[in-house]
């Protein structure tokens, strides 16, 4: 029986990775068409932390400006690329497939089309759409899983890939359908559909709950991935009911997969692109690669932003736009390294 070796943590790696994340996002609160020094926005940062008190020398506008515009976009980037991360981290542990990822696996796409739904037919239930879209997420992997199972034996590498593409591509016609019955709806849908963080303290409220769920959930489970990445069969000696386990970690991840579809729109390639990043660097135990890909997902999504403004300023790219120049290439690269083990 093969034997499960215990996950080292690595705090090194973790307080790397927080300082970037940090540095990051005092990069995205300087970007902007108002120029204000570097400095002062470190110090009005440090202003808004508990029991310190500094003078940033910036006057009630600008200091307005960073709160209420800047620091709720850069904090929603961090979470829902934080949340995305996790979850093509978690999909990967579950179906043990390189390529399994939110967008891919057709979970960000029945999101997507029980969101639309959601703002076409019920305008004023913002709260209720990262329910909606959590029941689109379930279901959208489930049916590309099950699709790909009844094609390919095991759901293999290529044969989930494109159940997943196949079932993408039904759902998204199925929301373009939906979105013509709503015409006055259609600008706020588009801009949606490329991705958006620019939603303001409302959106970042209304994710956190979810996130905090979705991301407890993913890290308890991470000793488990790495016991199921053994066999099943070695995992029942161990003690690990895998069945369960796959379960709760695919509600999970679908749940952080439709919070953060629902705050900010379709947003392709972080839960590809960052889980494979952080096998190469840290290794690839799930206790490791959880929590790393949660701050690295919140690192990469913070400087899409910060280039989605400044690249074409004072106009914006849709965030979306971004990621998908920086994930398409990139998932060519990790096909062809697995395509090996294709079934």
């Amino acid at each position: 029986m093969a034997q499960v070796k215990p996950a080292r943590a690595r705090p090194g790696a973790l307080l790397v990775g927080l300082a970037l994340l940090a540095a990051v996002m005092i990069a995205g609160l300087l970007g902007g068409a108002a120029d204000i020094a570097p400095w002062q926005v470190v110090l009005q940062v440090a202003d808004w932390l508990p029991l310190v008190s500094v003078d940033s020398g910036l006057a009630p506008v600008e200091q307005g400006l960073l709160y209420e515009l800047r620091l709720p976009r850069v904090l929603l980037a961090a979470v829902v690329g934080g949340l995305l991360a996790m979850a093509g981290a978690g999909y990967q542990g579950v179906f043990r497939n390189p390529l399994a990822d939110p967008y891919l696996l057709g979970a960000a796409a029945g999101a997507g089309l029980t969101t639309t739904v959601a703002v076409v037919l019920l305008p004023d239930s913002a709260p209720s759409t990262p329910v909606a879209a959590f029941v689109g997420a379930v279901g959208g992997v489930f049916l590309a899983y099950g699709l790909g199972s009844a094609a390919g034996r095991n759901g293999g590498t290529a044969t989930l890939v494109l159940a997943g593409v196949a079932v993408t591509s039904f759902l998204t016609a199925v929301q373009t359908f939906v979105q013509q019955l709503g015409v006055e709806e259609l600008r706020r849908v588009y801009s949606w559909i490329l991705g958006d963080v620019g939603g303001g303290w409302e959106q970042v409220r209304l994710v956190l709950p979810y996130a905090a769920v979705a991301a407890a959930v993913l890290m308890v489970h991470g000793r488990m991935l790495d016991v199921l990445a053994v066999g099943d069969e070695e995992a029942g000696a161990l003690g690990v009911r895998a069945a369960r386990v796959r379960f709760v970690v695919l509600l999970a991840a679908s749940l952080a997969t439709a919070a953060a579809v629902a705050v900010s729109g379709l947003i392709g390639f972080v839960g590809i692109v960052v889980p494979h990043v952080v096998r190469r660097l840290a290794g690839g135990s799930y206790r490791s690669v959880l929590p790393l890909s949660l701050i690295g997902g919140a690192t990469f999504l913070v400087l899409a932003d910060l280039l989605a403004r400044t690249v074409i300023a004072p106009a914006e790219l849709p965030i979306g736009v971004v990621t998908m120049f920086v994930g398409a290439p990139f998932f060519v690269a990790v096909l062809r390294m697995t395509r090996g083990t294709a079934t």
